[in-house]
């Protein structure tokens, strides 16, 4: 399992994942930085942070930025519902009650939202299969990663040894404090006040006990509260949602 510090490619395309950016140039991945200039780049259709105009615009400039055909999106509900798409309707097109996605074809930009959570980016490089993730505490203490990895694997009829992992910006161990309740639901010691939790880090070795490789397996340094990342933060108060992005180039 390796570190990686996301760069910032654009302020249209946000940070983007160096070693995955120079191996895999069919690949479109990211994840959107809160604003351009002074201006927010706000992608929470559901958070209520900015107008809904506004928020389509972000969505379209995105959509242009990559190159895609099409868009996709879900209402995040933080469960296990994964979406598989095998079509590049043109557009933007949002689920419902869906935390992932997965696709073969080229042109589809699968997303999720976040602003703490975790957006986990999923590369099949045998088959030329990708997925991603929404997974809070909630998804991951239901699974999210194995429905994905399940889903992903559908898609391209290969198993998790050629899959690569990247657990992109999220909260980090060290500012993510949780109660009692969190910490039993994701099988860590209930110690008898609040403690902090790694989610990354208990993904990380979710990934390994389904079988991804350890050297598959890469974790972003980027901390939605404390490295300064210009990133949103549900627990610093903010209401706008940052959008992380993957799809296949045609």
């Amino acid at each position: 399992m390796i570190s990686v510090a996301e760069i910032l490619v654009s302020p249209f395309l946000g940070l983007v994942h160096p070693i995955w950016k120079e191996r895999f140039p069919w690949l479109s991945q990211g994840c959107t930085v809160r604003s351009i200039d002074t201006t927010l780049y706000d992608f929470g259709f559901f958070s209520g942070g900015s107008k809904a105009d506004v928020v389509e615009q972000n969505w379209l400039t995105l959509l242009k930025a990559t190159g895609a055909t099409s868009v996709v999106h879900g209402r995040q509900v933080h469960g296990t519902a994964i979406q598989a798409h095998k079509a590049a309707v043109p557009g933007l097109k949002v689920f419902s009650n869906c935390d992932g996605h997965v696709t073969a074809m080229d042109g589809v930009l699968l997303t999720v939202t976040t602003a703490d959570c975790v957006p986990i980016f999923l590369v099949d490089t045998n088959i030329r299969a990708v997925a991603v993730l929404h997974a809070g505490w909630r998804g991951t203490a239901a699974g999210i990663l194995g429905h994905g990895l399940s889903a992903l694997e559908d898609q391209s009829g290969s198993p998790s040894g050629h899959v690569m992992m990247h657990l992109g910006p999220s909260i980090c161990g060290e500012c993510y404090e949780v109660g009692l309740e969190v910490s039993r639901a994701l099988g860590r010691p209930a110690l008898p006040r609040s403690s902090s939790i790694d989610l990354r880090g208990i993904l990380a070795q979710q990934a390994v006990k389904a079988g991804i490789h350890t050297e598959n397996i890469s974790v972003s340094t980027h901390c939605t509260r404390c490295t300064q990342s210009d990133l949103f933060s549900h627990r610093a108060g903010d209401r706008g949602r940052q959008v992380s992005y993957i799809g296949l180039r045609g």
